[in-house]
C-alpha cells in the first residue's frame, strides 16, 4: 500500500502522441488506487515495432507526469514485452491493470506469482469522443498485414517438392500495430512500404504480389521470403493459391470475396498476443519434411477452404488445426513448453488454434464459436484497388 493506504496501481505502455483513449485508460486505471505508470523506452518500442516514436521517452515521461490522475512515472529498464518486470518488482503494486490490446497470458501469469491482482479494461470513449488508438492517430499507412490460415510453407520449394498443393491467406487491415518478428509478414510489409509509400497502387492485385515478392528478394538471396506474404499482403480478402511441385510462384488463385463468408470467420477468429520470436530463433535447425508431413499439409488446407466456403466451421476448425500440426510435425522448434502451456489455457473454449508464421512466439490464432476474452479481433481487408 501506498503511505495513504489507498492502493498501488501499475500501468504500463508507451503513450505516444497522447490522446483521449490514453487518458480515458489512465483515469480509469487510477479509480483503483494510486496510479504508478511504466514507459517504454525509445529502444524498446523501435525493437518491437519496427519505427521510432513520435515523441520521444522525454517527452512522454514529461507529459505523463503532468497528468493529475497519474502519481508517479519513470521509463521501464527491461526490454520487450515485459520490459517492466524489474520495476513491477521493485513498485510492488496491488493491482496491475491493462488494456485488452495489452493483454498477454505472460502478463496475467506474472501477476498470479507476484500475488498481484491483474485487471483488463475494454477500449470505452469518455462520453461521446471517438475511439483512439495511437495506430489510427498516427495512420502511417494503410498497407495491410496477413494472417496464414493454412498449408503455408508448401510456398517454399523444399516443401512443395515432396508434394504439390494450396496455401490459404487473409489480407488483414492494420488496425493494431503488430510487433516485429511475429509471423505477421512485418519484413515484406516494410519491403511494401518502401516501394509504395502509404498505400498500395491501383493495380491487379496479383500483379502487385508478384512485384512485392521480386523486391522483397533480391537476387542471391539465400534465405527467400515465402510468397504467401506476398500475396497475403497485395491481395484482398482471404485467398488460396496452387503450388506445383518445386516452384516459388503458385500456378493457380481463387479468392473468397463474399462479405458473409468473411465476417463469419472474423467472428470465429481471435489473435492471443505471446511475444516476438528470440533473435537467436532458428526454425530450420531441426525438420522432419517428407513426403506424407507435406500431403497431410496439402489435405489440412482443403479441409480449412471447403469449411470456409461452406461456413462450416468443424470442417474448417478441423483443417486448420490439421495445418498447424502438419506444420509442425515438419519443423518442431515452432513449439515449445511455453506455447503449449498457453495454448492449453484455452483449450476448454477453443476449437483450433496455430501459431502466426514460423511460430517461435508471435500470436496465438484461435478458433472458437465462444468469446475468448481479452482476444485481439481483426478486419480482414475487402476493398481492391485495382480499379
Amino acid at each position: 500500500m501506498s503511505v495513504n493506504n489507498r492502493k498501488k496501481v501499475f500501468v504500463s505502455g508507451c503513450f505516444d502522441l497522447l490522446h483521449s483513449g490514453h487518458i480515458a485508460f489512465l483515469r480509469e486505471a487510477s479509480a483503483f488506487g494510486d496510479l504508478y505508470v511504466g514507459l517504454g523506452s525509445d529502444r524498446t518500442i523501435f525493437d518491437l515495432k519496427g519505427r521510432n516514436t513520435v515523441n520521444s521517452e522525454d517527452e512522454r515521461l514529461y507529459m505523463l507526469q503532468a497528468l493529475a490522475c497519474v502519481h508517479s512515472v519513470r521509463i521501464n529498464r527491461g526490454g520487450g514485452i515485459i520490459d517492466f518486470l524489474d520495476d513491477l518488482k521493485e513498485i510492488n503494486p496491488d493491482v496491475f491493470v491493462v488494456n485488452e490490446d495489452g493483454h498477454t497470458p505472460e502478463k496475467e501469469q506474472i501477476c498470479s506469482d507476484l500475488s498481484i491482482e491483474y485487471k483488463v479494461l475494454k477500449r470505452i470513449p469518455h462520453a461521446n469522443l471517438p475511439v483512439r488508438s495511437t495506430t489510427s492517430l498516427r495512420n502511417e499507412t494503410p498497407i495491410p498485414y496477413r494472417i496464414d490460415l493454412a498449408g503455408t510453407w508448401i510456398d517454399q520449394p523444399y516443401v512443395s517438392g515432396f508434394s504439390s498443393g494450396w496455401a490459404v491467406t487473409a489480407s488483414i487491415e492494420p488496425t493494431i500495430d503488430f510487433n516485429e518478428r511475429s509471423g505477421m509478414a512485418t519484413s515484406t510489409r516494410k519491403k511494401a512500404i518502401e516501394l509504395w509509400n502509404d498505400q498500395l497502387p491501383m493495380e491487379n492485385p496479383e500483379k502487385l504480389a508478384k512485384i512485392l515478392f521480386r523486391y522483397d528478394n533480391d537476387p542471391g538471396t539465400k534465405d527467400v521470403s515465402g510468397s504467401q506474404d506476398s500475396i497475403g499482403i497485395a491481395m484482398p480478402g482471404i485467398n488460396r493459391f496452387f503450388y506445383k511441385k518445386g516452384e516459388y510462384w503458385p500456378t493457380k488463385f481463387e479468392t473468397i470475396s463474399d462479405l458473409s463468408i468473411i465476417r463469419w470467420l472474423e467472428d470465429r477468429l481471435y489473435m492471443v498476443t505471446l511475444w516476438p520470436r528470440p533473435a537467436d530463433f532458428v526454425v530450420l535447425g531441426d525438420t522432419n519434411i517428407t513426403e506424407n508431413n507435406v500431403k497431410n499439409l496439402t489435405i489440412a488446407a482443403d479441409s480449412a477452404w471447403k469449411g470456409l466456403i461452406n461456413k462450416d466451421i468443424k470442417t474448417f476448425s478441423a483443417g486448420f488445426l490439421a495445418s498447424f500440426n502438419a506444420q509442425v510435425a515438419m519443423f518442431p522448434r515452432m513449439l515449445n513448453d511455453k506455447i503449449l502451456n498457453v495454448i492449453d489455457s484455452y483449450c476448454d473454449k477453443a476449437l483450433a488454434w496455430k501459431l502466426s508464421g514460423a511460430g517461435g512466439g508471435g500470436y496465438l490464432i484461435i478458433i472458437s464459436e465462444q468469446n475468448i476474452p481479452n482476444a485481439i479481433k481483426i478486419k480482414i481487408r475487402i476493398k481492391d484497388y485495382w480499379i
